[in-house]
């Protein structure tokens, strides 16, 4: 008989009361697919169900269950009913003797039985195994190849478990999701014991289960390294966007002892673009998530570590070493630093957005939610680039996208291949001199009020797709007391921190602050962070490998 090639971990369940004839099955089932298949026994009703959950925890998926139809507490029948909710694709086969036979035919209704036996199946190469071979023909015509990946458990508009499918989408974590009103999203819950009362829920491949987590438990959980191996280092990169894994690339490289700390995911807001088509090296253009992830792994083929789901709450200076402190109150130390923290997308201030956010309304490109768009009418709120970028990925999916711009046109702010690929893009439309005033919805987004700048006038149109890129605003307020910044919260650098020629106030050394370097010598800035910065990936990258040259200038002369 010929067998499935990546059959490894399918299951064939048997479940009889009497312990000699559950080894008995047990023994014949072995003997003929064991080098297949898992055969897995229980001799009661009720244990054989707590391994059936757990199988469905773990994604081993089941082909075929044989049960005893007189078993004490919870007969055969009973029992194949309830195993139907847990693995509803398995074939279902009734052991009975000649006098059941009745209640085996009855049992072809109630629970939709593929085939009964008679006890006993002697010789199982005739009574047995052709039975056992037809099911498992049908079993795998059927698709129920099995999951070994991430499952996520949760209501579809929920901004918890956007955040927890973005987080798993940003850091290359493979999932599956499930909302919690579909069959198999119950059957997940129910298995994992829980009533759906604290969502999301996420299982893991190997079965665990998590209700409500956080980044660092998920993180830690999915094998992203989150503790620091040692208490020192030569350079520490806060921010893991393009500037921050281009230090990390070339710190690394240069016999640093590099540590880059993220507080979510790699790739910063270059990570979540859908396309990068002007980045030196691409002439089809890169995805974000691709860019990263070769970032990512050259940084740490060089041996960089990558921390993530660690956020920095502080820094100090302790003589010659910066110490870099955790919100959790533990910290590292380090001869320098390098400031990539970059920036996020401002939030929009009209009314009603904030209370649906990650319920309708996105702020980034939130690729996870681009195939739900199929078919619906989407808006895109901002002028930049990541706008133009998500407005041409998102209209792969959407009936129609409608860019919502302040400006006169596109121009000012956008690059013009873009500004050119939109123009002809047949269902992107460009509404300029438009504001989103307020977003209206109980649960979710269902209506924008738009309103034209020039005229007042207003619009009230039907939404359930928001995405908004207004601007950036960077991360750096852990910053007030150490660093120079300047009242936009952007770090000042280099000739921007000088007063008339000379070092700025408290300045110690006898040098002037290189070019990347901030009001804190040995401590560096790269990127989006930095005040007047072009925000381009490009650019963050060069500044990242220049802050590494001129931190090794400062260990040189410290």
């Amino acid at each position: 008989m010929a067998q499935p090639t990546d059959v490894s971990r399918t299951v064939l369940m048997t479940v009889d009361d009497d312990p000699g004839v559950s080894r008995a099955v047990a023994r014949d089932l072995r003997r003929r697919y064991g080098a297949s298949y898992r055969v897995v026994r229980a001799e009661s009703g009720e244990s054989a169900l707590e391994a059936l959950r757990e199988l469905k925890l773990r994604g081993d998926p089941v082909a075929v269950i044989l049960a005893d139809y007189r078993m004490p507490v919870m007969n055969g029948i009973e029992f194949l009913e309830r195993a139907m909710d847990v693995h509803p694709g398995a074939r279902r086969v009734l052991l009975t003797a000649y006098a059941d036979t009745g209640a085996a035919i009855d049992a072809i209704n109630v629970v939709d039985l593929d085939h009964y036996l008679l006890k006993p199946w002697d010789p199982p190469e005739e009574k047995l195994y052709p039975v056992v071979d037809d099911l498992l023909a049908a079993w795998r015509a059927g698709d129920h190849r099995p999951v070994p990946f991430m499952k996520v458990v949760g209501h579809r508009w929920s901004a918890r478990s956007s955040d927890v499918r973005e987080f798993l989408a940003r850091n290359q974590v493979p999932y599956r999701w499930y909302s919690v009103e579909e069959p198999e999203g119950r059957r997940l819950l129910d298995a994992a014991g829980q009533d759906g009362q604290r969502l999301p829920l996420v299982i893991t491949p190997d079965g665990g289960v998590l209700v409500e987590p956080e980044a660092p438990e998920l993180a830690a959980r999915v094998g992203l390294a989150t503790t620091p191996t040692a208490d020192f280092y030569d350079l520490v990169v806060i921010g893991g966007g393009p500037a921050g894994l281009g230090s990390a690339v070339y710190g690394a490289s240069e016999g640093l002892r590099t540590v880059l700390v993220e507080r979510s995911a790699t790739g910063g807001q270059a990570g979540q673009s859908s396309r990068i088509e002007n980045y030196l090296g691409f002439p089809d253009g890169v995805s974000g998530a691709q860019l990263t992830d070769r970032a990512r792994r050259q940084a740490t083929r060089f041996g960089a570590e990558i921390l993530t789901a660690r956020e920095v709450t502080g820094l100090e200076v302790n003589g010659a070493a910066r110490i870099v402190r955790f919100a959790d109150g533990s910290a590292i130390g380090a001869h320098s630093v390098i400031l990539a923290t970059g920036v996020q997308y401002r939030r929009l201030a009209a009314e009603g957005c904030a209370g649906l956010t990650g319920c309708g309304v996105f702020y980034g490109s939130a690729l996870t939610e681009a195939p739900s768009c199929q078919g619906h009418d989407v808006f895109v709120v901002g002028g930049a680039n990541s706008a133009g970028q998500a407005a041409m990925y998102l209209s792969r999916f959407a009936k129609s996208v409608t860019l919502l711009v302040r400006g006169p046109d596109l121009s000012a702010s956008m690059s013009q291949y873009l500004v050119q690929q939109i123009a002809e893009a047949p269902n992107i439309s460009v509404r300029a001199r438009t504001e989103v005033e307020s977003a209206h919805g109980s649960d979710r987004l269902e209506r924008l009020t738009l309103r034209q700048v020039d005229t007042g006038e207003t619009e009230q149109v039907d939404a359930r797709w928001m995405f908004v890129f207004i601007g950036a605003a960077p991360l750096t307020g852990w910053l007030d007391g150490t660093v120079r910044r300047d009242g936009r919260g952007f770090i000042l650098a280099g000739p921007d921190l000088t007063v008339d020629g000379g070092p700025p106030k408290g300045w110690e050394l006898d040098r002037p602050p290189y070019h990347l370097e901030t009001s804190v010598p040995g401590v560096f800035v790269a990127g989006d962070a930095r005040a007047e910065s072009a925000k381009r990936v490009a650019s963050a990258v060069g500044e990242g490998a220049m802050a590494v040259m001129l931190v090794h200038r400062y260990l040189e002369q410290s």
